[in-house]
């Protein structure tokens, strides 16, 4: 039997976190509801060998299919075919291999009598929290159609916006590692063999140029231990990054960096509003929804400080008062705005306008980085081939005065 870790409520509201065992999840997710507790997150608590991490790399389901999977199923359900054959057709279009069983088995069990969230909730790799709260919910007002097609948009514009930020990031990465990595062959080849006549002329070398002559030398010579110790400090980052602290530390790291940590408090405050206000419409109660709106964030950080903001809502405090407590992660404008919204009595619509406004935050700030990148790497690469010139030029220029002496 495997063992499941669990967070859950009663139905009083209490939050219990523990273990529970079973042989798959699904029968850990049975044992659960069968005592009355609502399933706020399972996951396995059994540590996974390398080769079973390695296998998981390739059981992945990607953006573009769950996009397609829900604007598909919001085609066939607008188009009145009944919700198997939607299933089967979805299933038959579908070419990757591991959704495709996923499909299978998720119409397998809407044919045993499951409701359709009942049966993506068992494929947690797949289907999102967020996902299946907003079918459960379409479920309740009949508005299937309508929710598959907002998920179809949600996760294309999630996409699109992960696209760019790759491609902003990867270009000046791939500039830099190739910059240094011509360093490196000048230093450890070239410069090494210019030495020599510089000694032999007793030309006196700049404190720059000694530097980098010695920096080469050290490279040439204890190669060997840069590896021993960098290799196993890669490995110790990679596996630090897969724990819960690692993410935390890696999340938090990322909002304070200058423009960048900017970026993505915008791009979480987005998903935050826009999930939150979709969630409430349905007629999930606030406390409830700010808890499936973690999940969905995709940030460690804001899924933790959201579970607390969600636990003094349910004590009694206002939203919008607790989101002034904490300005750094959830701008002073987001507070008003939900306070005005909690006045009026209209807080999904004001959400709706929050979630618009950082959209298009997000887009400006995501093309003005994409525009100051390429100067910014264009004068920093100038700077250090400037240096690596003078590191040469120079003891030539004193070399040259020494002839004409």
């Amino acid at each position: 039997m495997a063992k499941f870790k669990y967070k859950a409520r009663t139905k009083e509201g209490e939050l219990q976190v523990g273990y529970v065992e079973s042989f798959n999840k699904e029968g850990a997710t049975n044992i659960l509801t069968s005592h009355n507790l609502f399933i706020l997150s399972i996951e396995n608590a059994e540590v996974l060998t390398w080769y079973d991490r390695f296998l998981e790399i390739f059981k992945k389901v990607k953006q573009r299919d769950l996009m397609v999977f829900s604007r598909q199923l919001s085609l066939l359900m607008e188009s009145k075919v009944p919700l198997l054959d939607s299933l089967k057709s979805l299933y038959e279009q579908t070419s990757n291999g591991f959704f495709k069983d996923i499909i299978y088995e998720i119409q397998r069990d809407v044919e045993a009598g499951l409701s359709l969230s009942q049966a993506l909730a068992k494929h947690d790799k797949a289907f999102s929290e967020f996902f299946v709260s907003i079918i459960r919910s379409a479920e309740v007002t009949g508005q299937l159609e309508e929710a598959a097609l907002f998920l179809a948009d949600y996760i294309e514009k999630e996409s699109v916006w992960r696209s760019k930020i790759v491609n902003a990031l990867i270009y000046p990465i791939f500039l830099i590692v190739g910059f240094f990595a011509v360093v490196i062959l000048m230093v450890t080849v070239v410069f090494p063999k210019i030495l020599p006549v510089f000694e032999e002329m007793n030309v006196q070398l700049p404190i720059y140029t000694r530097m980098i002559l010695g920096s080469g030398t050290f490279l040439l010579n204890w190669w060997w231990a840069i590896l021993v110790v960098i290799i196993p400090f890669i490995f110790f980052l990679i596996d630090y990054a897969r724990t819960k602290e690692g993410k935390v530390v890696i999340n938090e790291t990322l909002l304070r960096i200058p423009v960048l940590g900017e970026l993505y408090r915008k791009l979480y405050v987005a998903r935050f509003a826009e999930s939150l206000s979709v969630l409430l419409k349905g007629g999930v109660p606030i406390a409830q929804s700010l808890e499936i709106t973690s999940h969905s964030i995709g940030s460690y950080v804001y899924r933790d400080l959201i579970h607390k903001v969600a636990e003094k809502v349910r004590e009694g405090e206002l939203l919008s008062d607790i989101m002034k407590q904490e300005f750094y992660y959830f701008p002073i404008l987001v507070s008003q705005m939900v306070a005005v919204g909690e006045k009026t009595g209209r807080m999904e619509e004001i959400l709706s306008k929050i979630a618009i406004f950082y959209n298009r935050e997000v887009e400006d700030l995501l093309n003005r980085l994409a525009e100051l990148i390429q100067p910014f790497l264009i004068a920093f690469i100038g700077i250090f081939i400037a240096i690596l010139f003078a590191s040469i030029m120079m003891p030539l220029f004193n070399l040259m005065q020494g002839f004409r002496l």
